[in-house]
């Protein structure tokens, strides 16, 4: 299951228990970031959002069900900022060029939720040890630019890419547009205008046909 479709079995939320809600998952964005994964206790998380443990678990089953929210949102937040921009582009060129450079865009305005959800992807685990959003992450982000690469192909703008080969340059993509985070980390007033421009010129040049 996608976790951008993940349902819920709770009653229908009011207003002020969602915007109660809302404000959790950001203070609990805000202490994995700054504190990490391991160090981000419902107690850590309670004591910046100046409430009890208990109104956290009255809005939440239990510190798994706060978690998920965060990527949840995240994914939501992601798709409804560089969609729009991608499938509004003409051309796979395009698509490919706003595709990197609203990806960097996003990564750089919401630095703390994706630093949270980054933590979350690398530690939060199921029952039986596995990565909880591993498999999913891959392909809501790898299979969009499989679908701009092969658009690209059937028009004649990019060179043949076999199934295996288009899977490879998605990677190579999206870990580019990683990298940029993990430097981000390491220094927050990276420039991403021109580690933008760098990476559409690097990729156009590699899928050229």
């Amino acid at each position: 299951m996608s976790i951008k479709n993940k349902p819920t079995n709770q009653k229908e939320l009011s207003f002020i228990e969602k915007a109660r809600r809302s404000q959790i998952v950001e203070y609990a964005i805000e202490t994995i970031a700054e504190l990490g994964y391991s160090q981000a206790s419902l107690g850590q998380i309670a004591k910046r959002a100046k409430v009890s443990k208990g109104v956290i678990s009255y809005h939440f089953a239990n510190k798994e069900e706060l978690l998920e929210q965060i990527a949840i949102e995240y994914y939501l937040a992601w798709q409804a900022y560089t969609t729009p921009l991608i499938e509004a582009q003409k051309s796979p060129k395009e698509m490919l060029r706003v595709y990197i450079e609203s990806n960097l865009k996003f990564v750089y305005k919401n630095q703390k939720h994706v630093f949270a959800v980054i933590e979350l992807g690398s530690n939060l685990r199921t029952a039986d040890g596995k990565l909880r959003f591993a498999k999913e992450h891959d392909e809501t982000v790898l299979l969009p630019i499989e679908n701009i690469l092969t658009l690209g192909m059937q028009e004649g703008i990019f060179r043949e890419f076999t199934k295996q080969s288009a899977r490879v340059m998605a990677l190579t993509i999206r870990n580019a547009i990683d990298g940029f985070t993990i430097e981000l980390m390491r220094n927050s007033q990276f420039d991403v205008q021109e580690y933008s421009n760098e990476l559409v010129t690097i990729f156009e040049r590699a899928t050229k046909k």
